[in-house]
């Protein structure tokens, strides 16, 4: 997930030739110091609501000051944030708007600033259905690219997301 030259990676372990035996990194399956988890909540007839939770698992960095930009088709039909601030990329000439700046309030930030199971802020967007390109299947309903900081996340590509038997999500 780290760039060779992102603040990860030139964190000393507990300053120079000092070792306190503390932990720097919570030892998890995925093996990243960072959980980024986004969630369908809710699926309606006009409306869908993400939940999307972020969780510090390195004792060694202090994220307080954190972004997240997210790749998804949907994003011209935000309504609603709930502890996320927003701010769109256009990066295309038509001006399809595919990609999104998120951040969170500086109240929820500082939760960032722990590691393990306190150090985790959640966020909700709510998007309009749009009849003309909505569409909950193969994956639609997930990222095609994370980044946070910066920093390229690993993401599944959306034909490898689990369906439901009769292929909806």
């Amino acid at each position: 997930m780290h760039r060779e030259n992102s603040p990860a990676r030139q964190t000393p372990i507990d300053g120079p030739g000092k070792w306190t035996g503390q932990p720097l990194v919570q030892c998890t399956s995925h093996m990243c110091p960072l959980r980024i988890n986004w969630h369908v909540e809710d699926n309606n007839k006009d409306y869908w609501r993400v939940k999307i939770s972020i969780t510090n698992f390195n004792f060694n960095m202090n994220y307080t000051q954190w972004n997240l930009v997210v790749q998804h088709p949907n994003f011209d039909n935000i309504t609603q944030l709930v502890r996320l601030n927003y701010k769109p990329i256009i990066s295309y000439g038509g001006g399809i708007n595919d990609a999104a700046l998120f951040w969170g309030e500086k109240l929820h930030n500082d939760l960032l600033m722990d590691a393990g199971k306190h150090g985790n802020v959640r966020g909700e967007i709510l998007l309009r259905k749009d009849s003309q390109t909505y569409k909950f299947d193969k994956g639609w309903a997930f990222p095609r690219r994370v980044y946070f900081n910066g920093d390229n996340c690993v993401t599944p590509p959306p034909e490898a997301y689990p369906r439901l038997p009769n292929g909806k999500l």
